[in-house]
């Protein structure tokens, strides 16, 4: 994969399908300083007794381009990362920046039975397909005005010894357990913001979408392939056809040929496909990363919830006991509180009361801060998918015309053979 810098964006071209090029806007990120790739993945044996289990590494490569840039460990890096160091990071960033929506990684197995590609993990194929998708991966990250200025993400790409237990003591492991527990609980808010809630929706309705293009391009891929595939019957009877004609033969075992290159012309060609498919899958699992945002923003809103009613419920018990009147049973039987005990109990719950005014504060700023970074990176991610999309789908179109092209010549070619015969 060729990476080219020009006019302000960072274009992501593939050697060979020029079509599917990516802009990934930059925003005074380290893209700016920087050069990122990787260049090639390595299949490896886990050591010890049992080498038959194997994994994956790929091969990270900076290098600076900006002379002043002094963040950088090394001018020119080069190290080996598996895949879940790339988990690993990914994970950190989520937890740390809680208010982006990440961009996703790469599958680490197909996720779907529609997808008509190998389910071996160490196919060549998917190795080089997952290794664009990881360096895809660390470009949007690189990119983005925030995540980019990381201390982690810079230890990733350039710290050779030490960065996992770097990462580790960073405590992010133990702050994903608890978020992952709140994340889990049904959450029902009191007055939800209409503009997350609308967020909410196109999220599910994006997803839902790109599922479904996904799964008609699947199965329509897979009737081409036949379709292509079954035009070798024309070639080998054109060719057993041209052994027993004289001076029809010459013609017929011509367009055998064509009618043999018009078949092997579909294998290309779904190849260049799944990496235009791989591009929309990013922005499928980019649609969960948008829900995932709200779903955080909506922890936040309850836990606001929660201390406006333990403030309510102090508030009410206070009153109560002002009035020596704490409970059913002292109503019944006369038993007020002494005014020792009333003021007690009224210090008590003002003391509880600071601390819920105080607490109520704190929820409603950690919201407040919350929403505003949100909205202002979800706009980021909706100028960006529709940058790409765009770009995406046309390149689809491109190469469905390329196909019909090369199908419309093998057919000319077929018809002047035809018509040369004698």
């Amino acid at each position: 994969m060729e990476d080219i810098y020009e006019n302000g964006n960072y274009h992501i071209v593939t050697d060979t399908h020029d079509m599917t090029t990516l802009d990934i806007q930059k925003e005074d990120s380290l893209l700016d300083h920087m050069e990122i790739s990787i260049v090639e993945a390595e299949k490896r044996a886990n050591g010890g007794l049992n080498l038959r289990e194997f994994y994956t590494v790929y091969l990270v490569e900076t290098k600076v381009i900006d002379a002043d840039f002094k963040d950088a460990l090394t001018t020119i890096s080069s190290l080996w990362r598996r895949y879940t160091e790339f988990e690993m990071l990914r994970a950190y960033l989520e937890i740390t920046y809680p208010f982006v929506v990440l961009p996703p990684l790469p599958e680490k197995k197909v996720l779907y039975s529609w997808q008509k590609v190998t389910t071996d993990t160490f196919d060549p194929d998917f190795i080089d397909r997952r290794r664009a998708g990881l360096e895809n991966f660390l470009l949007r990250v690189a990119s983005h005005p925030i995540l980019s200025r990381d201390v982690q993400l810079m230890g990733f790409l350039q710290q050779r010894d030490g960065w996992r237990e770097s990462i580790k003591e960073s405590g992010y492991l133990q702050l994903a357990e608890t978020k992952l527990k709140a994340l889990s609980v049904a959450v029902r808010l009191r007055k939800p913001d209409k503009r997350f809630e609308s967020v909410k929706t196109y999220g599910l309705e994006l997803q839902n979408n790109l599922c479904n293009l996904l799964r008609i391009r699947a199965r329509l891929a897979e009737r081409q392939y036949t379709l292509y595939k079954l035009h070798a019957n024309y070639g080998r009877v054109f060719s057993e056809w041209s052994a027993i004609e004289k001076e029809l033969g010459d013609g017929l075992q011509k367009s055998g040929h064509y009618m043999d290159s018009l078949a092997a012309s579909i294998d290309s060609h779904l190849e260049e496909e799944e990496l235009i498919a791989d591009q929309l899958k990013e922005w499928l699992f980019g649609a969960s990363a948008l829900q995932a945002v709200v779903k955080r923003r909506e922890v936040l809103q309850l836990a606001k919830d929660v201390a406006s009613d333990n403030l309510s419920a102090a508030y009410e018990q206070k009153e109560k006991a002002i009035q020596g009147k704490s409970g059913l049973m002292s109503r019944l039987f006369g038993s007020v509180d002494t005014e020792e005990v009333r003021e007690l109990k009224v210090n008590q719950l003002e003391q509880r009361i600071a601390q819920g005014e105080e607490t109520l504060k704190q929820v409603d700023d950690d919201l407040t801060t919350f929403s505003e970074k949100a909205m202002m990176d979800i706009e980021r991610f909706q100028s960006q998918k529709s940058v790409d999309l765009k770009q995406t789908l046309a390149a689809y179109c491109v190469l469905q015309f390329k196909l019909a092209r090369k199908g419309f010549q093998a057919w000319q070619h077929i018809k002047l053979c035809l018509e040369s015969m004698p």
